[in-house]
């Protein structure tokens, strides 16, 4: 009976006990419903009231977070502990943690903000919004339980507040790319020493212009830093780092910071190191062996130096290896079987030089590879198992030579192929996928015609063939497929076009066509690239006209040494070069020409317009800065007026039938560079006046009419730039001023003594004073012309001796100083012994080698005891040409276009030539009047 009633008692108790509990899940249940505080929910709905929603704000939003407007699903009444990124406390209800990342917010955060009531927050996410024009306020610095805070990428600027230091219990502090907010003088130093529970901190792009904090170095519980683009300066410290939780390093961009590479012990689990854009310095060190965790190691843009050493090939987890625009040299070793995990390799623009290492071929998960820039040589090595997920090759701008390598045909991912600047010979093969969007083959040895697989490469953005010896006909219907082309760039090849009826609409995007330097003849048919062509250049072909003018929005157009005939064609408005020079175009410019506002450069020169010149050429105040008519049949005088506000730098009106007088609005021309009038009818005395332009370097007034005394100008420090001057063949006298003694002034009147401050030009390469009135001695100064070429002196009063001094001139290569009356014994020795009779014609008191004449015993050769007079102005001119043409013109007043569009090669290399085809052209021409040389 006893036990009946325990058993019984037993049941009550156990169904009590089950009774009791599901009475305490039910409140409990309740009681997590209704958690959050009615003043806490208030304040969050304002919080969320204080902003606008735009997609647009988080569209940086990465890393694999969805982006969507998390507060426009908060709703009134409801549990605010159940909104989306609320994380509140299970017993008290207090919010903890707020994850609005991504959220597509736009506002101000305010430091009256009701975000700043939830004392007990502990992580606060904010990152990837829009918060422009807040600051990182100090009421931030109030959440004292906070230990983790992110408003990175979220447009904060303005200086950060000091008070964020005093989160003495944060761990994570992610301020990541708001580049307005810089810290306030001391604040990152107060951050480094208040926060010392920190693992992570990121803060790329804030500004602290602190020195490095060393003891940040100290911090054993780190694991990212992330300092780039700080500011920060001095230099990182030389001593081991021993962080062994430290995963990442960046100090990138901070272009101030110098040191070495750091030396991390072997304890070390680091995965990234990114230290570009520094200005660390020194050698790899062995040690870089320890980093077998390392992933990612960037170096580019570095002062190191170099080889690469053996140890790289413990690195054994590494995928990311940029060691681009650095000094590193010498054979690149051969690691690279370890290092199976490649898969981007940059060692562009060093001095890496030898063959490249055959174990490069093992690496099969490289998508990009890249050794431009260097000194390699040798054959292209081919891959061992092939590089199935290779996209971009850049082999560019070393000495690599042979054929192109089969593989290389037969990638199929291949993106980008740049083969440029090497000594790659043989044909182009054909190309096996359509992947492609760049072919660069540029300045090789190929040959051969194009391969027609090209013209299948839908995918084609840039074709790059020019210099090589490529051949054949083109057919212009095989670019109706490269419909996404954007440049092409042929030039300097023997291809010749054959132009089909129906290719007018053929390369809809195409913006840069370069077909110079080929063997294109007829007239052009093609209308391409309607809307997109800027830039046409067709120069030295055999083009004799066009059947549309191809240049709606055209920016650049080079017809130069062509057969184009009839008249003048007016350029768009939208054209900044134009240059005709080298046809056979006639009749008058049209004053249609004046209208086109943009125009920068206009060569019209070696053709056969005529008539007057527009007026309106000299009313320019858009850009116009060269005008070349140089060699044409133009009469009647030069446009008078030339309006304040001019960009004019080079005038070139050589070799026309020009007449009257030089326009006194020239004067307005304030950065007029060079004034060419040679070889016209000018009938003028000196223009005094142009020595007030202050950049004034070349002035050629040779074969006019100028006439009178130069006298001395009024002008305090007249001519102050002015290199080159020439005033041959004109009828100038009387005595020659200091200030011109550079250049070519034969053929006049001049008389007195040949100054000797023109010992002082001793970067003068030729010198021309011939068919004057010159009296008295060689100036002893002429010993300092060290690098003078050619001297002419012939045809004037000159007497005395010939300065034993001038034997010091190393480089003379023509001399000439017939017809005057020297005397004594011709030096001897170095360039002296090398001069025929012809440099000493008609001085019937020299003596000695070559002369038949025998030298007495006291016309023996003495020294020269006189000083040279020191002159305060003092000359380092860097060149003369005597009788200069037209390339020197372009080399000293085309730097602004070379600045704008680059240094194109057509341009650099019609330089070179003009002025090289010059000096030949003049001491050939001295050589045959008197000055022969030896042999």
């Amino acid at each position: 009976m006893g036990k009946i009633m325990i058993s019984k008692f037993l049941v009550l108790c156990f169904v009590l006990f089950l009774a009791c509990s599901q009475f305490l899940l039910s409140s409990s249940f309740s009681n997590s419903t209704k958690l959050c505080p009615h003043d806490q929910s208030l304040a969050l709905h304002q919080f969320k009231q204080s902003f606008s929603i735009h997609n647009s704000s988080s569209w940086e939003c990465n890393g694999g977070t969805t982006s969507y407007p998390k507060t426009a699903y908060w709703k009134k009444g409801s549990d605010c502990c159940s909104w989306d990124g609320v994380t509140c406390d299970l017993v008290t209800g207090h919010l903890i943690e707020l994850d609005l990342s991504c959220s597509w917010l736009s506002g101000t955060i305010h430091p009256n903000s009701t975000l700043f009531l939830f004392s007990h927050l502990q992580s606060l996410n904010l990152a990837f919004n829009n918060f422009s024009g807040s600051s990182v306020s100090a009421r931030f610095g109030r959440f004292s339980s906070l230990m983790h805070l992110n408003l990175s990428y979220s447009l904060f600027s303005g200086l950060i507040s000091p008070e964020i230091s005093h989160l003495s219990n944060l761990v994570s502090l992610d301020l990541f790319e708001n580049y307005g907010a810089e810290f306030s003088p001391h604040g990152f130093d107060s951050l480094d020493q208040n926060l010392t529970k920190l693992q992570k901190l990121h803060l790329h792009g804030i500004s602290s212009s602190s020195v490095f904090p060393n003891s940040l170095l100290n911090r054993s519980s780190l694991i990212s830093l992330h300092l780039s683009e700080c500011g920060l300066y001095g230099r990182f410290p030389d001593h081991d780092i021993n962080l062994p939780k430290l995963e990442l390093l960046s100090l990138f961009g901070n272009e101030d910071l110098s040191g070495n590479f750091p030396r991390f012990s072997e304890n070390n689990f680091l995965i990234d190191l990114d230290l570009s854009s520094t200005n660390f310095s020194g050698e790899l060190p062995a040690s870089i062996g320890n980093l077998k965790s390392l992933q990612t190691l960037d170096l580019y843009y570095y002062e190191f130096s170099g080889t690469i050493p053996t140890s790289l090939e413990n690195l054994t987890q590494i995928t990311f290896l940029h060691l681009e625009i650095n000094h590193f040299c010498g054979k690149i070793p051969n690691v690279f079987d370890n290092l199976r995990n490649l898969i981007l390799l940059d060692l562009s623009q060093n001095n890496f030089s030898d063959q490249l290492p055959p174990s490069i071929g093992n690496l099969t998960k490289l998508y990009f590879i890249d050794f431009s820039y260097n000194k390699l040589e040798g054959v292209i090595p081919s891959p061992v198992n092939g590089f199935s997920s290779l996209s971009h090759v850049g082999l560019g701008y070393n000495l690599f030579n042979g054929t192109i390598r089969s593989w290389l045909y037969t990638l199929p991912s291949l993106v980008e192929l740049d083969l440029s600047h090497n000594k790659l010979t043989g044909r182009v093969g054909e190309f096996q996928f359509d992947s492609l969007e760049k072919i660069d083959l540029r300045m090789n040895e190929l040959h051969g015609s194009i391969p027609s697989s090209i013209f299948e490469l839908v995918n084609l953005r840039y074709l790059y063939l020019s210099s090589n010896k490529l051949s054949g006909v083109l057919e212009t219907s095989k670019f109706e497929k490269l419909r996404n082309l954007t440049q092409l760039d042929l030039s300097n090849n023997m291809l010749s076009l054959t132009m089909s009826s129906n290719s007018n609409s053929m390369l809809p995007n195409i913006e840069i066509v370069d077909l110079s330097h080929n063997n294109i003849s007829g007239i052009w048919t093609l209308n391409m690239g309607k809307y997109t062509l800027y830039h046409l250049n067709l120069s030295y072909n055999s083009m004799s006209g066009f059947e549309t003018q191809p240049w709606e929005s055209m920016q650049i157009i080079d017809l130069r040494s062509n057969l184009l005939q009839g008249p003048l064609p007016t350029p768009p408005n939208s054209i900044f070069f134009f240059s005709v020079s080298y046809n056979k175009l006639s009749g008058e410019i049209s004053p249609l020409i004046c209208k086109v506002s943009s125009m920068g450069v206009l060569d019209l020169s070696y053709n056969n317009l005529s008539g007057l010149l527009p007026h309106c050429l000299g009313n320019s105040r858009g850009g116009l800065f060269v005008l070349n008519l140089r060699k044409n049949q133009f009469h009647g005088t030069i446009p008078q007026t030339f309006l304040k506000g001019n960009s004019m730098r080079t005038l070139d009106f050589n070799s026309n039938q020009l007449e009257g007088l030089v326009p006194r609005s020239l004067i307005i021309c304030k950065e007029l560079e060079v004034l060419d009038l040679g070889n016209n009818k000018i009938n003028d005395t000196f223009p005094h006046w142009l020595g007030a332009l202050p950049k004034l370097q070349v002035l050629v007034l040779r074969f006019n009419h100028f006439h009178g005394h130069i006298g001395f100008s009024k002008i305090k420090s007249p001519f102050m730039s002015l290199r080159i001057i020439d005033l041959a063949h004109n009828d100038f006298d009387g005595d020659l001023p200091e200030i011109f003694h550079d250049g070519d002034i034969k053929g006049n009147k001049f008389q007195g003594e040949i100054p000797r401050c023109i010992g002082n030009l001793n970067s003068l390469r030729g010198l021309n004073l011939s068919h004057n009135n010159f009296t008295g001695h060689i100036p002893l100064s002429f010993r300092n012309l060290k690098m003078l070429e050619s001297l002419d002196l012939s045809s004037n009063q000159l007497s005395g001796r010939i300065p034993e001094e001038l034997t010091s001139l190393t480089f003379l290569e023509v001399l000439n100083l017939s017809q005057n009356h020297l005397t004594r014994f011709i030096p001897r020795g170095n360039q002296f012994g090398t001069f025929g009779n012809d440099s000493y014609y008609e001085n019937l008191g020299l003596c000695g080698f070559p002369l038949s004449k025998r030298c007495i015993n006291d016309e023996t050769p003495e020294l020269s005891t006189e000083e040279d007079a020191e002159f305060e102005n003092k000359f380092d001119w860097k060149f003369m040409l005597m009788g200069y043409g037209f390339g020197l013109i372009f080399g000293l007043s085309l730097g602004g276009l070379i600045f704008l569009v680059g240094k194109p090669r057509w341009l650099v290399t019609m330089i070179e030539e003009n002025i090289q085809k010059k000096i030949t052209r003049v001491k050939r021409s001295t050589t045959y009047r008197r000055g022969s040389r030896r042999n």
